[in-house]
């Protein structure tokens, strides 16, 4: 499975496999059909099939899946089997709102400390989370392991802290900037563009009139 390039559709779906997997885990269901989770996920039963294959399959003939083990297995091919330390860099309404998210600990993405330049929020703590200034983030990733830093600033300044935390050893940034950011190889950017959701939507109810 390491050599196999696994198609991007592929990647993208797994996180809403693992999100109902847990729900079907809360509502004590042991095993499930493809037909069934197909229903449930809106994708086809064959999809399914295929997207599991990349992976070894999970499924028995006339049984289906364990929801339990496969829940498990996609963790690990998520890689949420180990602890990751995040910080935030913006500490305005959306920033908090991300702090204020805590399904993100359950899945091992830890939240350390946020950052901001505004005086006014300097100090204070978001569900226990202490906001720093921003003008000592060089010197906080020279002390502190960060994993993934999740970016919601103005997009003008955005690509300048993007650089800053990569050269303080940050290899993955969650940017809701609106703006792409292009860094160096090596450097895993995921993009959140807000609006661009919105415009889908539009452009959706458009072509219903």
């Amino acid at each position: 499975m390491a050599d196999k390039e696994i198609s991007l559709a592929v990647i993208k779906r797994l996180p809403k496999y693992y999100r109902n997997l847990a729900e079907l885990m809360e509502n004590r269901v042991e095993r499930i059909s493809s037909k069934e989770l197909s229903e449930r996920m809106q994708v086809t039963a064959s999809q399914i099939r295929q997207d599991l294959n990349n992976f070894g399959g999970f499924g028995q003939q006339g049984y289906g899946y364990n929801v339990e083990y496969l829940y498990h297995e996609i963790g690990k091919i998520l890689g949420l089997t180990r602890t990751y330390y995040m910080i935030i860099i913006g500490s305005g309404n959306l920033g908090q709102a991300l702090a204020n998210y805590t399904d993100f600990e359950k899945n091992g993405f830890v939240l350390k400390n946020m950052f901001d330049q505004n005086p006014e929020l300097i100090g204070k703590k978001i569900r226990g989370i202490e906001i720093l200034d921003a003008a000592k983030l060089t010197q906080y990733l020279k002390v502190h392991s960060v994993d993934i830093a999740a970016i919601t600033i103005p997009k003008e300044n955005a690509p300048e802290v993007a650089l800053e935390l990569v050269k303080g050893g940050v290899k993955a940034i969650w940017n809701f900037a609106p703006t792409d950011l292009h860094l160096p190889e090596g450097v895993k950017v995921e993009n959140v563009h807000l609006a661009d959701n919105l415009m889908r939507l539009s452009y959706s109810l458009k072509c219903e009139e």
